[in-house]
Parts: structure tokens; sequence; C-alpha cells
């Protein structure tokens, strides 16, 4: 389903849904060792969260795939601060919560797209120093 604007907001949510959704094992090869903050990563997922509420209204997003949306905006509200705290490699493997925003972004692909399984984003390059400097 795709309306009038919001289509790359909507992109984005797809693509953050496929890395939520990745098999664990999948999630850490796509880190690559890298420390990503998991409170940093629960953050942006919670606001893509909000934002889809609003494209839903204008016909870009499924009912179902809305109501699971909210459900993984719940559970990653519903984190710890000391779950927040931790590198994102850390929690995949200790905090169940993951698993379970896991199976809800799947959901959302299925209803969106018709499977979850999708190719994962490129990760962000480490910040550096500037290029001068180099």
């Amino acid at each position: 389903m795709n309306g009038p604007g919001g289509s790359r907001e909507r992109d984005m949510t797809l693509t953050l849904m496929a890395v939520l959704a990745a098999d664990r094992r999948d999630q850490l090869a796509w880190l690559g060792g890298r420390a990503l903050d998991t409170g940093a990563l629960a953050e942006e997922a919670e606001l893509f969260c909000r934002v889809c509420e609003e494209l839903a209204d204008r016909g870009l997003f499924e009912p179902e795939a809305l109501r699971g949306l909210r459900a993984v905006r719940r559970t990653l509200g519903g984190l710890a601060a000391a779950d927040r705290a931790a590198p994102w490699s850390d929690a995949l493997t200790t905090d169940p919560a993951w698993d379970e925003i896991r199976t809800l972004a799947r959901g959302i692909l299925v209803s969106e797209l018709g499977d979850w399984r999708r190719p994962l984003p490129r990760p962000a390059r480490p910040a550096g120093p500037p290029a001068g400097d180099r």
C-alpha cells in the first residue's frame, strides 16, 4: 500500500524492521563488532513507530502492520534503563525482549511485503577522524 508523501519514511521504517527481524546471528554479523548503543537504536525505532501512525492514517501501512509497530514501540518502551545502556550485541544475547521484537518485526514485514526475509542494509561506517586528519 502506498499513498502520496511519506514513502521515504515508510522505506526507512521497513529497512529498520528488516534489521530487527533478522536472525540473531545475522544481526550480530551485521554489527561486525561495532558497538551500537541499544538506547540509541531503541529511540530511533520508537521514533519511526510514532511516525508510522501518521503514515498509516494516509494509507501507507496496513492496519496489521500498524498494530505490530505499536507493539514494537511498547516493547521498546518497556526496556529497562540498564538494558538500554548495554551495547546492542550484548542485549541481543541476554534480553528476551529482542526475541519478541524480532517476531513483531517479522510480522510487520510479512504484512507489508509478503515475506520477512529482507537484505540487510549496508552498516554505517564507524566514525573516524576527519578526512584531512588521516
